[in-house]
């Protein structure tokens, strides 16, 4: 005969209701831990996060997740159908991340050298924050599964629209261009990054983004603002008028 701890816990550690998820504890005594749907949504996607990060998607277990999580398998399967699912959720969230760090940049300053700072500062921000999300997005070992390829690839393709957009409204070149040059910067702002930190960081990160930021803005401050190379041709038409004109007749300038 079962007995009344044994239908308890045969009833199943969790249980939901209102969109509340409630959660026994396997060892824990007294009474269970209950949390709202969204953050108990959140505290699984931390501990994914740890697996995926420490063991890569291939090696992580469902199991590993969820007894890093303190739930059963039943619990973390309401949330997340499969493995894939909860990657994919970690991936946007981070995705997200470094594609609204680069759009800020851009938005903090009218300065185009404080935003090409900001540019490799989101970029050493996002490489260096302790949770090592940036894996996630930069070193997945699932870029082959289409779902995650995309992904990867909106993150590039954002950043390099973030940029992109500026970088035509104050040089005037076509698009084209400033696409390539936007995505020569981003590309740069990652490798360094990622270069920095498997390097053990071993130049201070202050001095390290001011150094990138300089070999970058270098390259970019040679393209005049539009309004500047307007006034410029302007300029230059008008001091070639000018020249041509002295000693010339009628010019006022006669000689003796």
């Amino acid at each position: 005969m079962t007995s009344a701890t044994g239908r308890a816990h045969a009833a199943g550690e969790a249980s939901t209701s209102a969109g509340t998820t409630e959660v026994h504890g396997p060892r824990t005594p007294g009474r269970p831990t209950r949390l709202p749907r969204s953050a108990r949504r959140r505290q699984l996607l931390a501990a994914a996060q740890d697996v995926f990060v420490a063991q890569g998607y291939h090696a992580a277990a469902m199991d590993d997740i969820a007894e890093r999580a303190g739930v059963s398998k039943p619990v973390l399967y309401q949330h997340f159908p499969g493995k894939l699912e909860l990657y994919l959720a970690l991936l946007d969230t981070h995705c997200d991340a470094i594609v609204e760090k680069v759009r800020a940049a851009m938005a903090a300053t009218t300065d185009n050298k404080e935003r090409v700072r900001g540019a490799v500062r989101a970029y050493f921000d996002f490489v260096d924050h302790e949770s090592e999300a940036f894996r996630l997005v930069f070193e997945s070992d699932l870029r082959n599964e289409p779902a995650v390829r995309e992904r990867v690839d909106r993150v590039e393709r954002l950043c390099i629209e973030a940029l992109t957009a500026t970088i035509m409204a104050d040089t005037g070149v076509s698009r084209a261009r400033a696409e390539l040059l936007a995505a020569g910067l981003t590309g740069a702002a990652e490798t360094a990054a990622q270069f920095w930190l498997a390097g053990g960081r071993q130049v201070p990160k202050d001095e390290a983004e001011q150094l990138l930021a300089a070999l970058n803005w270098r390259g970019i401050a040679s393209f005049p603002l539009q309004g500047e190379a307007a006034s410029g041709e302007a300029s230059g038409r008008g001091e070639a008028g000018e020249a041509s004109g002295k000693g010339q007749p009628g010019s006022g300038e006669a000689s003796s």
